[in-house]
Parts: structure tokens; C-alpha cells; sequence
């Protein structure tokens, strides 16, 4: 670089957020030999290729940690320059610190001209553009151009701050007065490159579900605080429109998404400990050997998305108090997921509420929600609450991922481009309706069997006793007391593996319907199995004891299995032949194979 300054090159990347995993880049501004140059996503990538093999040296600012992973991660085949001088922590030897337009306020620079904002902004205007607002790209290009002249006068002063310009450099020159104008779609009077030109088509709420059974649904996102004499920020959404409120109390909540007849709840809140804790407290004994972060959250801070631990001092009050309200909210019959709002904007190009809640709206907006609260003025919670609820929509239309570890509520994000899931179809009924008939029935089309009974059965054996129908109604309500459904839940599907088409035999509460809504979303299927007290008692077989069928259906194991009639999907009637029931069964399997019919099935469905 001192045998070439004028052949350094200062550049700056533009993308569409922080994490490498989920974010592009959107921009790449540089000055080279006086001139200004610009790369769209999309371009060809030659011009800039070209600059840094033959640039003496690079100057970024955060390049090191930012500007240069992107590049090599979008442009593996670039040839970067022998040098690279990062000003973040060059400057921080002179006692300069913070981001690049602190120093630059301190150095009282003048390169800005009128060009506002920030990184958030920059995601803004990418997103105004791919929208159809071609001016946003030019307004985007002014932008990292005023952050790239930023950096010449840190580098200048850097330089003469070190007494390196004349002993250092072959010639006197000064980075920031270099600037001859720009080149290409830069220059003011240029044509933009359309959008569509690029290839690239904008994400929004229309693209992604119009048409979609979500767009039905009634979910309430709920961004919760710590405390009940704190609001928490509450957002219905139903289809692409909005409204919100604040809430204090969890008896204010529940009533209001009983009242809001809700298919889903979202909350921002962690909703499971660690696995191994016992208490979210720092008094736990096993707080030394399990930690305070889950498996989502380390997953998350892996793929560069912040998150805080789900039991950190200051989120402690929170999980428990997310964890109670979910069980309350679930005995109801209504399917719960956790969601983090911060995660969820970040995949989307959303800046957060920390850049400004006006740069939040702006992106809902973008996105396509629509509502009285992206017209007025509400909480920060309330927008949260928001995207909580949006999360709710990602789900349901089965464009999401669930972050889990062994043990551990999932943690759902949205996924643009969703995967291949297995479906899980789930069967419940009256003991003799027929549910294992119907469960074989499936098994026989190809689905993997599994059932609640079977990991019953493995507890009655390990504690050396038979297994038979009176064993089996004891030590499955003795598990749902002691180890709790979603563990029982848990080692049902850990039977099947990664087996695509599941069949469940034997829900039998409310809580087992609702683990697999919010773990499988569309992909869950509740088949309820109907039939009339004298068609099951024909079919009842003695198991030995002497018992009725009255006396079998009295036990407390079978209490909530007429609740989770009213809560399936799909309800077969089994009182003619054998012929027509396997009928029926073949009939709402093709239809949930043939035409993806997968819906969330909900109290108010």
C-alpha cells in the first residue's frame, strides 16, 4: 500500500442483516483510483472481481468480521488484495471506538451531504426496491457511498495521526479529496437495473401465503413481560390485518385469546428450562451442571442471530411466567409455540425495534401487514407481538423450523423456502371405537406405527410387571402425572425415527393433540374415531379382570378424550362393517396424501 497508495481500495458491503446463515449482500460500493463504483446483487460480479486482484491494498471498516466473510461466502473465487486495513480497530489505537459514524462525528467529517440513516435503513431501502421503488436503490448507493468517503477521512487521519505521510508514503496524498465521481448505475444521471432484471423477487405476507389455508386462521402473537403488573403487547392477526393491545394479567390474556376464538397462540418468551434444570432459579441445584441456555439458543447465536439465555438473572421471572401461561393456554385445547420476534425479523430483513420502531413499522408495512397499528402510533411491545404473530402464519403454513434440544419446547423461525417434513397422523377415540383398526389400516399404506401404549408397556416391564389393559391405565396416568404428556409425547415419536409418514395410535389428551400441532404445524393430522356405546360394546374384549366397559371408560386416563373429539380434524364414524370403515380410512388418507390437505385443527376450527 505505501509503494501504491492510490491503487488502495475502500470498500464497503451492504446486505440484508447480520447473520451470514440468513442475510445476502445486497451492495457492494468502492473507490478505487478516485473513482466510486457500485455492484448489485445480481450484476456480474467481473468489475469488482477485477478491482480487488489488481487493488494494492483493501480498507474496510469492520471488514474483518463483516465485509470479508460475506464476500468470500457470496464470491468464494475472489482474489483479495496482500493488504487489508480494518479502521475499526486501527482507529481504536488512537482511542477511537464505537461505529464508524461515531468516529466520524468525532472527527466532525463531512461526508454525509444529507444522507441519512443507518444499517437498518439500508435493509429498508433494499426492500422498497425489490418492492418496485427504484429510487430506493439510488438512495441505497448514496448511502454506502457517503460510508465509503467516511472512511477515506478516517484513513487520512489515521495516516497523519501516525506522522506516516511523508515518511511512509512515496507521495502525498489524501484519501478523502481523491473522489472524481463515480462510475456506472452510480452516477446521478444513470439508468437503475429494474428489479426483476435481477432476479430477485421481494418476500411479502401476498408471495408467500395468499391462497394458503393460514391465511384463515386467528392467531394471537403475544410479546410478554416478565411481570403481570407490567402490559405485555398482544396482535391478532387474521390474514395479512393487524390489531393490537396491551394486557397486564394472565387472566386478562387468557380471556382474551379465548375471546379472539385463537387457532394459534405465539409467545415471545422462552417456554421450556435447559434440560436437566428443575427451577429457572439461580437456587436450582442443577444450575452448575445444565447452564442457562437451551439448544435453540445456542443454535441461534451459531448461525449469528443475538439472543439472550433463556435463563439469564434478567429472563428468569420471564421463563417461568411464559411457561405457566402456555400450560394454562394448552389445557384449552389451544396449540402454543414459542417464538422470538428479534430472530424472526432478522431472517426477514426486518430491522428491529432497537434501530427505531419507525424502521420496524416500515417493514412490516413492506412485508404486507396492514392494520390500524402500522398507521398509528403503539408500543414497541405491541410491534413485537406482531411479529410474534406473523411467526404464527409461518407455521401454520408450514414454512417453518423448530430449534430444539432433547427435552425442550421448540423454538419456531420462519423458513422462506420450506423442506420436505414428515406427516404425522395422529388417532384418538373411545376404547373399542376402532382407533388401532384405523392405525393398522395406515400402517398397512405405509405409515410407520407407533403408539402412547408402547412406551407405557416399556415403564410396566422395567418395573417387572405384564402389561394389560388395567396396568396400562395406571402407568400412563401415573406418567402424566409424574413425567408430564409432552415427555410421554417426546418417546412416542423418538420410536419412528426420521420415518416421513407417522401414525400415532392413542391420544388421549388434550395435550398430546396440541404437542404435535406445535411441533408438526400443517404437517399433524387429528383422525378422531367415533362410535355408539352399543357398536363398542360388541366389540369390547374382556381383558381378564372382570371389568365393564362402563368401568374401563370411568378410569381418569380416558377423562378428556370426548374434549379431544371436538379438537380433531377429521372424525370417522365406525358402527357399519369392516369394509366400510377401511373404506372411510382409505378415503381421508388419500386426501390428506393426494392434495396436502394439512390444517391446524383447533378448538374454533
Amino acid at each position: 500500500m505505501a509503494s501504491d497508495p492510490a491503487g488502495a481500495l475502500l470498500l464497503d458491503v451492504e446486505t440484508t442483516g447480520l447473520s451470514r446463515y440468513y442475510d445476502s449482500i445486497t451492495l457492494v460500493g468502492w473507490e478505487h483510483r478516485g473513482y466510486y463504483h457500485a455492484h448489485v446483487a445480481g450484476d456480474d460480479p467481473g468489475p469488482l472481481r477485477r478491482a480487488l486482484r489488481e487493488a494494492s491494498a483493501l480498507v474496510t471498516f469492520n471488514g474483518k468480521l463483516f465485509d470479508v466473510p460475506f464476500l468470500r461466502q457470496e464470491f468464494p473465487e475472489l482474489e483479495m488484495p496482500p493488504v487489508h486495513v480494518d479502521l475499526r480497530f486501527a482507529a481504536r489505537r488512537l482511542g477511537l471506538t464505537g461505529g464508524q459514524k461515531a468516529i466520524e462525528t468525532e472527527l466532525a467529517a463531512a461526508t454525509r451531504d444529507g444522507v441519512d440513516g443507518d444499517g437498518a435503513a439500508a435493509v429498508i431501502l433494499w426492500h422498497r426496491y425489490l418492492a418496485g421503488d427504484v429510487s430506493a436503490l439510488r438512495d441505497l448507493i448514496a448511502y454506502n457511498r457517503a460510508d465509503v468517503r467516511g472512511m477515506a477521512v478516517i484513513l487520512d487521519h489515521l495516516i497523519t495521526s501516525w506522522g506516516l505521510r511523508n515518511s511512509l508514503f512515496s507521495e502525498s496524498i489524501s484519501f478523502a479529496s481523491r473522489f472524481k465521481g463515480s462510475v456506472g448505475i452510480a452516477e446521478n444521471g444513470a439508468e437503475l437495473p429494474l428489479p426483476g432484471r435481477l432476479g430477485r423477487q421481494a418476500q411479502t405476507y401476498g408471495g408467500l401465503f395468499e391462497g394458503g389455508p393460514s391465511v384463515a386462521e386467528i392467531i394471537v402473537g403475544i410479546d410478554l413481560t416478565g411481570s403481570q403488573t407490567r402490559p405485555s403487547g398482544l396482535a391478532t392477526l387474521i390474514g395479512a390485518t393487524v390489531t393490537t393491545k396491551t394486557l397486564a394479567s394472565d387472566d386478562e390474556i387468557v380471556d382474551y385469546v379465548v375471546g379472539a376464538k385463537a387457532d394459534l397462540v405465539s409467545i415471545d418468551s422462552p417456554l421450556s428450562l435447559p434440560r436437566g434444570r428443575a427451577s429457572p432459579f439461580d437456587d436450582d441445584p442443577t444450575r452448575a451442571e445444565f447452564g442457562i441456555m437451551r439448544s435453540c439458543e445456542r443454535e441461534l447465536k451459531r448461525r449469528g442471530i443475538n439472543v439472550y439465555p433463556s435463563l439469564l438473572p434478567s429472563m428468569q421471572k420471564l421463563t417461568a411466567r411464559g411457561i405457566a401461561l402456555a400450560e394454562r393456554i394448552r389445557r384449552l385445547g389451544i396449540p402454543v409455540i414459542e417464538s422470538y420476534p428479534g430472530a424472526a425479523q432478522d431472517i426477514l430483513g426486518i430491522p428491529r425495534k432497537g434501530a427505531g420502531p419507525e424502521w420496524l413499522v416500515a417493514g412490516l408495512a413492506a412485508f404486507g401487514l396492514k392494520g390500524k397499528p402500522l398507521t398509528e402510533k403503539v408500543t414497541h411491545d405491541e410491534l413485537d407481538a406482531i411479529t410474534s404473530a406473523l411467526v404464527g402464519t409461518f407455521f401454520l403454513a408450514g414454512r417453518f423450523e423448530a430449534l430444539t434440544g432433547c427435552g425442550e419446547n421448540a423454538l419456531i423461525v420462519p423458513l422462506l423456502k420450506p423442506g420436505k417434513r414428515p406427516l404425522v397422523v395422529g388417532v384418538s377415540g373411545r376404547i373399542a371405537a376402532g382407533k388401532t383398526t384405523l392405525a393398522r389400516e395406515l400402517e398397512a399404506l405405509g405409515f410407520s406405527y407407533t403408539r402412547f401404549s408402547q412406551v407405557v408397556d416399556d415403564e410396566i416391564r422395567a418395573g417387572g410387571r405384564v402389561p394389560d389393559r388395567i396396568s396400562r391405565q395406571e402407568a400412563g396416568m401415573r406418567l402424566h402425572e409424574t413425567m408430564g404428556q409432552r415427555w410421554l409425547c417426546e418417546r412416542v415419536l423418538e420410536r419412528v425415527g426420521d420415518a416421513n409418514l407417522v401414525v400415532v395410535d392413542g391420544l388421549r389428551w388434550i395435550e398430546d393433540a396440541t404437542f404435535f400441532h406445535e411441533r408438526l404445524g400443517p404437517d399433524f393430522v387429528h383422525v378422531h374415531v367415533d362410535a355408539a356405546l352399543e357398536a363398542r360394546q360388541a366389540r369390547f374384549e374382556s381383558d381378564g379382570t372382570g371389568r365393564t366397559l362402563a368401568e374401563a371408560d370411568a378410569q381418569p386416563v380416558e377423562n378428556e378424550i370426548e374434549a379431544l373429539g371436538d379438537l380433531a380434524s377429521t372424525r370417522i364414524v365406525n358402527e357399519s362393517g369392516v369394509g366400510e370403515f377401511q373404506q372411510a380410512i382409505r378415503t381421508v388418507v388419500g386426501h390428506v396424501l393426494g392434495t396436502g390437505a394439512r390444517g391446524c385443527q383447533s378448538q374454533s376450527s
